[in-house]
């Protein structure tokens, strides 16, 4: 189920499946895909996007963040594709909290923390600029949420001890 700051949003979506040929569900996320390696997006496969889907949306948090859930990645307007190539800007990007309209990869501060790439299947296009924020995706989303799937990762910096 999405996590949206709404309880507004529809509660019955259709099953996303994503998937990354760089690493499992619930498995450790690359080092070349964070801050620490090259910084760029991994591969993602999008499976079983229903028909009336239009585009799709993405978003890309650590809601282990020592000041909250952080953001990472947000883009829109994704043509309908099952597959998004590592280092690909599939569509219009959004403002993550490092300040910048790009992917900015897992870089906890201390111990392991968890990041989600959470996937929607719209059934319209988004009318947002490049740079909008997560609210206002969220806003703007609101009722063309046709399908949601989520692929989750773990990321450690290296040289870390234990927590």
């Amino acid at each position: 189920m999405p996590d949206m700051q709404e309880p507004s949003f529809p509660t019955a979506f259709k099953v996303l499946h994503v998937t990354s040929a760089a690493f499992r569900d619930k498995g450790n996320i690359p080092r070349e895909y964070t801050c620490d390696g090259k910084d760029i997006n991994p591969p993602l496969e999008i499976k079983a996007i229903p028909p009336e889907a239009k585009s799709i949306a993405l978003i890309f948090e650590d809601p282990d963040a020592p000041s909250g859930t952080w953001l990472h990645w947000l883009v829109w307007n994704i043509p309908i594709m099952q597959h998004i190539r590592a280092n690909e800007v599939p569509g219009e990007q959004g403002m993550n909290d490092f300040g910048r309209n790009d992917y900015g990869g897992p870089c906890p501060p201390s111990g392991t923390h968890r990041y989600i790439f959470k996937v929607y299947a719209l059934d319209d296009l988004i009318d947002l600029t490049e740079g909008s924020t997560r609210n206002q995706l969220e806003d703007a989303m609101r009722d063309h949420i046709v399908a949601y799937g989520e692929l989750q990762g773990f990321y450690k910096r290296p040289g870390e001890n234990n927590e």
